[in-house]
């Protein structure tokens, strides 16, 4: 066989290989595929199945919740619709009321309408008859209503001012008599025992100091030194800018000088420290004591009184550091003892209970603030509990009218306080400066229209303003007074009070011949 023969036998061979092979895979390829159809309709069976079963139920529950909806909606359409029904029936009540109201007021409405009528028809009647009754008013008087109304008024205005003057003098005396009550209560209690912040001088002392390191030394670390002092000796320290000096303020004049002395004290000393800050202020509160005492002794040795308790001069002692207005209140009680002497003598009245009165009557400002009453009712009692003289006691209590004045002898020490308080000089006030106040009051007064005259008595305390009666009623002096006091306080100054008159008088005169 040649070659090429086994040549093309080799390659039909191979040809007829490949195409069994071919048609072998073939036939294996389209088996696999009819498998995996088959499989997948057998699945897509199964979920529409599944799918169709689902749908089915889904469809049984839209059933049931349908028909559930449609149970509550027709229970709801029930309720609703008896709601209506009984609400139409409501209305139609309403309307039948509403109708017999109606009726009601169409009825009232009518018999207002006559009534109506008959009133207008009267007040006709009654205008035509006022109408008529004026004219024969006026025919009879002559006169106008107006002119009739202008003297009406006049009169009542004339009737209207008396009574209000009187009123006005009866409300005034009222308050008056009140208010003296109450301020002598509050007033007296408050000013007379309490030092007031008028001056620096009475609430306040200047300590000097030897440097300006000493002012650090007083202070101490984290404050500690000036602290324990103002606890101890209760009073204030202050600590400014003004070179080598302190100053103490306190209203109590007595633990004022006590701490003054203790810083004093202290500041020579050096030793500045809370414990010795405590022995000294209680040292120099003893050495306070001492000197009050020794103080009330010397006061009522240099006023000529005699025979009191020691407890009685230790406590006249204390007003050595009390002022009133700037006038020490020792030396007042024993000028006005001396006062109350001399005029006792001149009098005829007993000398020795006028003086005792007289230099006793301020004891009560000595008393602690604390304690209630006015400095007379507490300084009375203060005498009584140590076995002073009835009348002295009733002097005391009596000498700014809060009890009743029993004998000649008080009224002189209530007179002999007033002219020691009122002369010039004795408050803080010399003597060009009183003449000058008499002078402003003068003049202030007879600024006013329908002055005639004014005049200052009891060293400015009063002042009498004599006007003119043919322009001042009385209505209009009761307004004068208040006017005049009233610029008094907002342009002047004056210790206590200043008492305004006005005196009004008519005097008819005729001659028989």
């Amino acid at each position: 066989m040649n070659p090429i023969s086994a040549i093309l036998i080799a390659l039909v061979t191979g040809l007829v290989m490949l195409a069994i092979g071919l048609a072998v895979g073939n036939f294996y390829n389209q088996n696999k595929v009819e498998k995996k159809r088959q499989a997948e309709s057998a699945t897509a069976k199964g979920l529409i199945q599944e799918a169709t079963e689902r749908a089915a139920k889904v469809e049984l529950d839209a059933r049931d919740r349908a028909l559930k909806v449609v149970q509550s909606a027709e229970t709801e359409l029930n309720q609703r619709r008896n709601e209506l029904n009984k609400e139409v029936e409501r209305l139609d009540r309403r309307r039948t009321e509403l109708d017999t109201r109606v009726e009601r007021l169409e009825q009232r409405e009518q018999t207002i309408n006559k009534r109506q009528s008959t009133i207008d028809r009267r007040a006709n009647e009654v205008e035509k008859i006022h109408e008529q009754q004026m004219a024969k008013l006026q025919e009879i008087a002559a006169m106008t209503p107006e002119d009739a109304r202008k003297i009406l008024l006049a009169e009542v205005e004339k009737e209207s001012r008396g009574d209000m003057a009187r009123i006005i003098r009866q409300i005034e005396a009222e308050a008056r008599e009140e208010g003296e009550k109450r301020a002598r209560h509050l007033i007296a209690d408050a000013i007379q025992r309490v030092a007031s912040e008028h001056v620096s001088e009475v609430t306040s002392a200047v300590v000097a100091l030897p440097n300006e390191e000493m002012k650090g030394r007083i202070v101490g670390r984290n404050g500690r030194n000036i602290r324990a002092f103002e606890q101890a000796a209760g009073v204030d320290v202050i600590v400014d800018d003004t070179p080598e000096s302190v100053t103490i303020s306190c209203f109590d004049s007595v633990r004022r000088e006590i701490a003054r002395r203790a810083l004093t004290r202290l500041t020579v000393d050096g030793r500045i420290h809370p414990a010795h800050i405590e022995k000294v202020i209680e040292d120099e509160t003893k050495a306070v004591e001492k000197i009050m005492a020794e103080a009330g002794e010397q006061a009522a040795f240099d006023a000529g009184v005699t025979g009191l308790h020691p407890e009685v001069l230790r406590m006249m002692g204390r007003l050595k550091y009390r002022t009133s207005y700037g006038q020490n209140q020792l030396a007042h009680a024993v000028e006005v003892a001396k006062l109350g002497g001399i005029l006792a003598a001149e009098l005829g009245a007993n000398v020795v209970i006028a003086k005792a009165g007289s230099f006793l009557h301020d004891i009560g400002k000595a008393m602690d603030h604390n304690q209630e009453g006015t400095h007379a009712a507490l300084g009375a009692e203060f005498c009584k509990r140590y076995g002073v003289h009835p009348l002295v006691v009733n002097a005391i209590a009596s000498h700014h009218h809060e009890v009743e004045q029993e004998t000649v002898e008080a009224v002189i020490a209530e007179a002999a306080d007033a002219i020691s308080g009122a002369r010039p000089g004795a408050r803080r006030e010399d003597l060009e400066a009183y003449i000058k106040r008499i002078r402003t009051l003068e003049e202030m007064a007879t600024s006013f229209e329908g002055v005639s005259q004014a005049f200052a008595i009891q060293a400015g305390r009063e002042v009498r303003i004599i006007v003119r009666p043919e322009e001042i009623d009385d209505l209009a002096s009761t307004r004068l007074a208040r006017d005049i006091a009233k610029k008094i306080e907002e342009t002047m100054q004056y210790p206590g009070q200043i008492k305004v008159t006005v005196i009004r008088e008519t005097r008819a005169v005729d001659y028989a011949k």
